[in-house]
């Protein structure tokens, strides 16, 4: 879809969830985010979190994941400007099975380059019991329909 296809309030949601396994937590914290919660079963059970938990930066990979095998957007992308307002609200466990969804906030035409325009969508990530586990809003720059 182009920027001219998707109106103030437009929903999209992730048809298929998303499980997050012990192995993929433990292989994504080795490399990018080695917290003790992240890459050690045994010390995260000592943690605030009494057991292993995901790295919010995982979270968010796989809601990108999600956003862009719904492919709402994805043909027109010019890229995006940033994030803003990214919160992790419920810890991701081993199991959990994670589902994305966003709503269209705004949508600004460029003044200066008519062949796009600047959209802002509100994204949540919820697990299996709809909890939400992540907020973020993201602006992105989308081709103009002709």
């Amino acid at each position: 879809m182009y920027f001219d296809d998707l109106p103030v309030g437009y929903r999209f949601e992730a048809e298929a969830e998303y499980e997050v396994t012990q192995e993929s937590i433990l292989a994504f914290a080795r490399d990018w985010d080695p917290q003790p919660f992240h890459t050690d079963p045994e010390a995260a059970k000592e943690s605030a979190y009494g057991g292993l938990i995901a790295s919010g930066l995982q979270t968010m990979g796989i809601a990108l994941r999600q956003v862009l095998e719904m492919n709402v957007w994805a043909d027109s992308s010019m890229g995006s400007s940033g994030l803003d307002e990214v919160r992790w609200k419920v810890p991701v466990r081993p199991g959990d099975r994670l589902r994305t969804r966003g709503e269209i906030l705004s949508s600004t035409p460029s003044a200066s380059r008519p062949d796009r325009g600047r959209t802002e969508i509100a994204y949540e990530t919820v697990n299996q019991r709809d909890e939400v586990v992540m907020t973020y809003r993201a602006t992105q720059i989308l081709k103009r329909k002709g």
